[in-house]
């Protein structure tokens, strides 16, 4: 796992696939009944989410000519399993051997069979709530401009705040009990686990809340403010269109992952559920092949506005090509540009790069308790410090042992009885095998001493999600020798659980699009979605090069600005 974490890319962490690590001589002598680092036994699997069997096929995506004969049931005759029939596009989704490919492929009807490629993860409102709601990211791109003009914390009456324009986030789905989202969620469909509940959880494990941060984006509320950070709103934060209704499609599995076909078959659901916008903060660097081109094709030609992530394999001087579907024509590309509305490293570019957002260190809604926060401290002295991301709450105190680099029986002094194990974790050094280690000798909770300067930004991670680890925090490299100085000392690690996190990426950046477009929309229902296009890349704030560029496309999108200009439209 690397030093850093974060959305950076439409897939926001990816998980190890392996649950344990040949650790032989910690195995030799760990403390029993200790499970470092495992995914906890699950409940027996219901049919729904039983993977695929392997039985020699794979999946495709089976497009039929223009008029041609759409048959499932041929298909089926050959021996193929049909997944789904699409209505936009004549193509179905199916499982077929190698020989049922072959057979299928001489049928005069079938145009051409794809591969199904896998994607990954890039109500009324509360009227009354706090300008403490407002984060930066929400004020750099206007909203609190057309909705509460007079910043007194109150929405003002009549003023567009996407009431009756209906955003389905195409995502892991969310977490339905969050108090920002209990509101504007109006319907959803989960197409991992094929029922009504588009919960980010499957078999008992929980995701990592990617589609409830989105959601929030888009329409958390004033005032409804689950477990926050300290020194923020006790309120939590608001959303760019607190009045929008959300649809929900669940795609990405709680690794973060999705087929082609399943987003085809989230596309469509959107539509028929009578979404304007659809958000997607998911992508692949490969093409999804042509028949995908025609179905983001198809919604927007039935007046659906396509918002998609820009995706971030950028670094810096090499700026990575569009993901998709943000590269296909037909959808809207969003990149990310940081706290000073520069272009994020991160952000991807090309020339129908359309518009850019807030996509780093972007504060929103997660999974309940799915976040922490750290507080460490030795003796009554406090240290500054950060939780990793997939540590689980909890509070320990205990005698603080140096376990050197966590190799081997580094913790010399811990006992199974339990103890605080500190760790020094260099750039080459994997987190989660070390902190499997340590607690297989007894620990308790774990302290990472890094190179990391307390004065940056940096986030550790151990693997996720579902897996068994300890509170689990780090120090940078500031606080370390003070905190050595407490060797065989009590020191107290505790992680509390909060409701919000701050993630980056264009996964963040494309929501704060789909919120505006849901104002604009607002103000005048009777736009086409290409007008809505037009407007906000009319009415950006032009970054980089004068004019459009791959870099920035056609600048930041403004909301106040969109609405002020479509005011004085007849």
């Amino acid at each position: 796992m690397g030093r850093r974490w974060g959305l950076l890319g439409l897939l926001f962490l990816t998980a190890c696939s392996n649950s344990e690590y040949d650790i032989s001589e910690q195995r030799q002598k760990a403390c029993t009944d200790v499970a470092a680092g495992a995914v906890p036994e699950p409940a027996p699997a219901s049919p729904r989410s039983t993977p695929e069997p392997r039985d020699g096929r794979e999946s495709f995506i089976v497009r039929y000519r223009q008029g041609g004969r759409v048959s499932a049931a041929a298909v089926q005759r050959l021996g193929g399993q049909v997944k789904a029939q699409y209505r936009s596009i004549p193509a179905v989704a199916a499982r077929l051997t190698d020989e049922e490919r072959a057979r299928l492929a001489e049928d005069p009807d079938v145009e051409r069979i794809e591969p199904d490629g896998e994607l990954r993860a890039l109500g009324t409102p509360i009227l009354a709530g706090s300008v403490e709601e407002y984060t930066s990211a929400v004020r750099m791109v206007q909203a609190p401009g057309v909705w509460d003009a007079n910043e007194d914390g109150v929405l003002d009456t009549g003023a567009p705040v996407g009431a009756g324009i209906r955003v389905c986030v195409i995502d892991s789905g969310i977490d339905r009990r969050h108090p920002e989202l209990t509101i504007p969620y109006v319907a959803g469909y989960d197409f991992v686990d094929d029922d009504e509940d588009p919960s980010d959880e499957t078999d008992g494990v929980r995701g990592i809340g990617h589609g409830t941060h989105v959601a929030g984006i888009i329409a958390a509320q004033l005032s409804s403010g689950g477990a926050t950070y300290p020194n923020s709103s006790p309120n939590g934060m608001v959303g760019v269109a607190p009045g929008a209704e959300l649809l929900i499609a669940r795609v990405l599995n709680v690794q973060e992952r999705a087929s082609v076909s399943k987003v085809l078959l989230a596309l469509e659901w959107c539509q028929r559920q009578g979404a304007r916008i659809a958000s997607l903060s998911l992508g692949s660097p490969v093409n999804m092949g042509r028949t995908a081109q025609e179905a983001f094709q198809a919604a927007s030609d039935a007046g659906m506005l396509v918002v998609a992530a820009a995706g971030n394999d950028s670094s810096p001087g090499n700026q990575a090509p569009l993901s998709y579907p943000a590269a296909f024509p037909s959808v809207l590309a969003v990149g990310a540009v940081d706290e000073l509305e520069e272009v994020a490293a991160f952000s991807n570019g090309g020339e129908t790069l359309s518009l850019m957002a807030p996509g780093v260190n972007v504060l929103s809604s997660v999974t309940l308790q799915g976040a922490t926060v750290a507080q460490l401290d030795a003796q009554g002295q406090p240290f500054d410090s950060r939780s990793l991301f997939f540590a689980p709450a909890g509070e320990y105190t205990g005698k603080l042992i140096d376990c050197g680099m966590g190799e081997g029986q580094g913790c010399k002094g811990g006992t199974c009885d339990g103890f605080v194990a500190y760790v020094r974790l260099t750039g080459s050094s994997s987190a989660s095998r070390i902190a499997q280690s340590v607690i297989r000798q007894g620990a308790r909770a774990i302290i990472f001493g890094t190179d990391e300067s307390e004065s940056q930004d940096w986030q550790l991670a151990l693997d996720g999600p579902g897996k068994n680890w300890v509170p689990t925090l780090a120090v940078g490299r500031e606080s370390r020798a003070s905190v050595l100085k407490h060797l065989g000392r009590d020191t107290h690690v505790n992680l509390r659980g909060v409701d919000y996190a701050y993630f980056p990426g264009t996964s963040m950046a494309a929501p704060h699009v789909s919120g505006v477009a849901a104002l604009v929309w607002s103000a005048r229902p009777a736009m086409k979605a290409s007008e809505v296009r037009s407007l906000l890349e009319e009415t950006a704030r032009d970054l980089g090069e004068q004019g459009h560029d791959a870099q920035s496309g056609h600048g930041l999108v403004q909301a106040k600005a969109a609405l002020d200009a479509l005011q004085k439209r007849p």
